[in-house]
């Protein structure tokens, strides 16, 4: 029987739009919606319940990040955490690398008159620690004291590495706070890997959780709502938990193995092999996601060669899925070679589960729409 990630009719090779929910995941959701139903804010023993639930995966969480519980609240979705951590900030440092949750902040605040400095993203997409200070110390020193430097720790269209650690360093005594979108990288790769940040973002779907839940967390000065109305989540998210979603995004917490996503980068390596001689892999030579590839193919548009490989059973895609309904093309690839090499760009990502006889199915279908390009 195919399993979810490997459906009868598809082969799904976008990992980083979204993951196949794990079946600990989809039972654990089973017994919270079963048990914990009651509202987690009603001080009766089923709301207690409930609240409970939230309060243990809250814990987890905050063990991850070395934060207090106290300064982790639940979201809808990375992009909704993004917002709260950054709409507050007196100033902002950031790149066109970032994810469109960081980058559209960016250009509302610059629209409202606030300091924003960009960051000049370089061809390997991999930002130098030094040239962010730089980009830092051009924020008038007003606007410093409640600055934040915001970067996406592995980027989701490329899977480049942003050197998170050397940027906490680098940080460290300048009195800007730095906010990691860490999405992409929960779960792939050791968390020391992106150690010393003061806020991070953590999206459940990305590692096979459900859907609609995410978490913010924080040292120091709290963010401040974008929403208003009750006292959950500290007041700064407001709007009645789900147990449910919080029990699922606690399994996917507790069944990461980075080890899973190590074993794929050789399977990885082995698909631009056989697909070099077609494109150009965007970010080579930097530390990379292990399961992801972005290459520009040469005589392609990104958008009409994922088309064409989806009527053939492989689903790609050109970049971020939060694009969806525009032509525009990678935006991340534009940033470090331009418009043109981003026009054929395309996103692999690959799944935990995947073998090498299921990748060489893929690229034998890769190939033969390559091939056969007229």
């Amino acid at each position: 029987m195919a399993g979810p990630m490997q459906r009868a009719s598809c082969l799904y090779w976008d990992w980083n739009a979204t993951t196949p929910p794990h079946p600990d995941v989809l039972a654990a959701m089973q017994r919270a919606y079963t048990e914990h139903w009651a509202n987690p804010s009603s001080p009766h023993q089923a709301g207690r319940a409930a609240r409970a639930c939230i309060e243990d995966a809250r814990e987890r969480i905050a063990r991850l990040l070395g934060f207090d519980a106290r300064d982790v609240l639940f979201a809808s979705s990375g992009t909704e955490a993004n917002n709260l951590a950054l709409r507050a900030a007196s100033g902002l440092v950031v790149s066109r690398l970032d994810h469109p949750s960081i980058v559209q902040v960016a250009e509302s605040l610059q629209a409202l008159g606030r300091p924003v400095v960009w960051v000049p993203s370089p061809e390997t997409g991999r930002l130098d620690p030094d040239r962010v200070l730089e980009a830092a110390w051009q924020l008038p020193e007003i606007h410093r004291s409640h600055a934040i430097v915001a970067v996406t720790a592995a980027n989701h269209e490329t899977g480049v590495l942003q050197p998170v650690a050397e940027l906490a360093l680098a940080l460290r005594g300048s009195g800007l706070r730095l906010h990691v979108d860490a999405a992409q990288a929960l779960g792939k790769l050791p968390w020391s890997a992106f150690a010393g940040a003061d806020s991070y973002t953590l999206v459940a779907h990305k590692i096979r959780g459900p859907q609609g839940i995410a978490a913010l967390g924080w040292q120091g000065r709290a963010p401040e709502p974008v929403l208003l109305g009750g006292s959950q989540e500290r007041g700064l998210r407001p709007g009645t938990q789900s147990a449910a979603l919080v029990a699922g995004f606690d399994a996917a917490l507790r069944r990461m193995d980075p080890l899973r996503y190590a074993r794929l980068e050789p399977l990885r390596d082995l698909l631009e092999r056989e697909l070099a001689a077609y494109a150009s892999v965007n970010g080579a030579g930097v530390p990379r996601l292990p399961h992801v590839s972005n290459a520009s193919f040469r005589g392609w548009s990104g958008e009409r060669l994922v088309a064409a490989l989806d009527v053939r059973g492989v689903c790609v895609s050109t970049g971020s899925a939060c694009r969806v309904g525009t032509s525009e093309p990678s935006a991340a690839v534009r940033a470090m070679w331009g418009a043109e090499r981003a026009r054929g760009a395309l996103r692999i990502s690959l799944g935990e589960d995947l073998d090498e006889r299921q990748l060489m199915a893929g690229i034998a279908v890769c190939l033969s729409v390559l091939v056969n390009q007229s």
